[in-house]
């Protein structure tokens, strides 16, 4: 039943109450024989009875009209299975995660709470609710993907949200110009048609953790139980670094590094096509004895990081360096106010019956020409045989199709990475109807996995393989290119039934790929692809 369709069965069956309340009164008035007494021997309780009558629907008149103008939060003990709709729309996986955490924590205080996607939820499931969002932005301000739908066919419209409560959270990266865009816009649509925010919108730059306790902190108080533990950081695992290779020494490009990396147990080592890798970067150890250096502590003085003890030179190499530090401070005082240094997140290149965790990372350098946090210690600062701190993160909306569905993979830069796990898999699995595209500078030097693609190529294991490289010159530069080129074979492989896998710079090419893929498909059928899951992008 909507909240609509409730409201109005609301409405009558007060009015049929009110008619039978009405008939019984007729019914009683026809039963009395004798005459109505004289006005003046009753007159006193006749005056009374209207009085209590007038106060009486004054009463219910102020209380009917209050309750238009205020919000009340049902006791979480007399709610039914639906009353914490937690909605999200994620394009990574991070949101989703977030949001089942939310939903963790509101059944952790006794609430009933339902996990929703954005996606596919109706218009009529918001009326009347109280909803948590927890949603993603994308591409230059892009809702998710899979939310493209509901942004253009809901939040297009104007529906009567005065019944509902909700907060959300908006998660972005402030080094885009449209930082949160989505969840600022679905904030203001929420509120543009009557809804009552909860609590302020909480922004999340780059999977803050001060931000993320700060929306914790906010669902304590909603819920009366402020007593839960933080949120922690990622749970890492003990991953060895067992290989690294350079694989485009003369690039105009940065170093390119392919790494392998094996588990110190087994149950770590299980992922699908498309996942994530969540790395816990490091300071070089050679940095931090150079810092300590110029302190007067020891490296081997016990302290405390984040509830573990551990020595100060391991606190240390997982936390930003200050320029200079405070006289006389303790080492204990040092270490709590220093900043953990941030996850990076990489493709998977591999998959699990390869035995090893593999990843392409591009060496990255600051403007001050230091190297990239993550990117430096995996390419640089880590030594072969050096244990690196690594989480797997499910990354369903770029999880494989079917084995029998036609795949499209388009892609450049380490972009590939993510690409390959996918041809991997369809390989191992003789899914045999595939078609690459990647894009990178220079033939001579960018040729990642050249001899590996070539062998699937010659075996049949790829349909088609199209490689360009923009410095090279030539008609096709870029991969868009190639799409135009191929339009006939693109809309041939669509009409099959095939999905398209986008995997890489989010300047330049995943913009460029989705205006082609426009300009062949059409755009209401690459709204539909995106609908369907056929469309699927991991940009950054």
């Amino acid at each position: 039943m909507t909240m609509g369709a409730s409201s109005w069965r609301s409405r009558l069956g007060n009015t049929l109450a009110l008619l039978l309340l009405v008939a019984l009164a007729v019914w009683l008035l026809r039963l009395q024989s004798a005459p109505w007494p004289g006005v003046t021997p009753l007159a006193s309780p006749r005056w009374f009875a209207g009085l209590a009558l007038v106060g009486w629907c004054s009463l219910a008149l102020f209380f009917a009209c209050r309750g238009r103008n205020t919000v009340a939060l049902a006791h979480p003990g007399t709610t039914d299975a639906a009353s914490w709709r937690v909605v999200h729309a994620s394009q990574t996986g991070f949101a989703l995660e977030l949001a089942q955490r939310t939903v963790q924590a509101l059944q952790a205080a006794g609430c009933n709470a339902q996990l929703f996607e954005l996606a596919r939820l109706a218009p009529e499931q918001l009326q009347g609710a109280r909803c948590l969002f927890v949603v993603s932005t994308t591409g230059e301000g892009d809702p998710p993907d899979a939310a493209l739908g509901f942004a253009a066919r809901t939040m297009t419209a104007h529906i009567d949200l005065h019944d509902t409560q909700y907060a959300v959270l908006a998660l972005g990266d402030r080094s885009y110009v449209k930082y949160c865009a989505f969840g600022q816009q679905l904030d203001a649509w929420l509120r543009g048609n009557g809804a009552q925010p909860l609590f302020d919108r909480v922004e999340v730059d780059n999977a803050d953790p001060a931000a993320l306790r700060h929306w914790q902190h906010q669902i304590g108080v909603l819920t009366g139980d402020t007593e839960q533990p933080d949120w922690d950081r990622p749970h890492y695992q003990p991953w060895t670094l067992a290989q690294r290779r350079h694989l485009n020494p003369g690039s105009a490009g940065g170093p390119t590094y392919h790494l392998a990396l094996q588990p110190h147990t087994t149950e770590a080592g299980h992922w699908q096509p498309g996942d994530i890798a969540e790395i816990g970067p490091r300071n070089a150890r050679e940095t931090v004895m150079r810092f300590l250096a110029t302190t007067h502590w020891a490296a081997d003085a016990m302290v405390q990081l984040q509830g573990h003890a551990m020595p100060l030179v391991e606190a240390l190499v997982r936390c930003h360096l200050p320029e200079s530090i405070a006289a006389h401070q303790e080492a204990q005082a040092f270490v709590d106010a220093l900043q953990p240094l941030p996850h990076r997140e990489y493709s998977i290149a591999s998959i699990p019956t390869d035995g090893y965790l593999e990843l392409l990372v591009r060496l990255m350098h600051r403007e001050d020409g230091s190297p990239g946090i993550g990117s430096g210690w995996l390419c640089d600062g880590a030594a072969i045989g050096s244990t690196i701190d690594l989480r797997i993160r499910s990354n369903p909306n770029f999880h494989p199709p079917r084995p029998e569905t036609p795949l499209i993979l388009i892609g450049n830069g380490t972009g590939l990475a993510g690409l390959r796990a996918h041809l991997k898999q369809r390989i191992a699995h003789a899914a045999h109807r595939n078609w690459l595209l990647f894009g990178e500078r220079n033939a001579a030097h960018d040729a990642y996995f050249d001899d590996e693609l070539s062998a699937w190529l010659s075996a049949g294991q790829l349909a088609h393989l199209d490689r360009v490289y923009s410095r090279d010159g030539g008609d096709h530069r870029y991969v868009q290119d190639v799409l135009h080129h191929h339009a006939a074979r693109l809309q041939a492989w669509m009409e099959e039934g095939a999905a398209v896998y986008v995997c890489g710079s989010l300047q330049g090419m995943a913009p460029g790929v989705d205006a082609a893929l426009t300009a062949v498909l059409g755009a209401d059928r690459l709204a539909s692809l995106l609908q369907e899951g056929r469309y699927r992008r991991d940009v950054y």
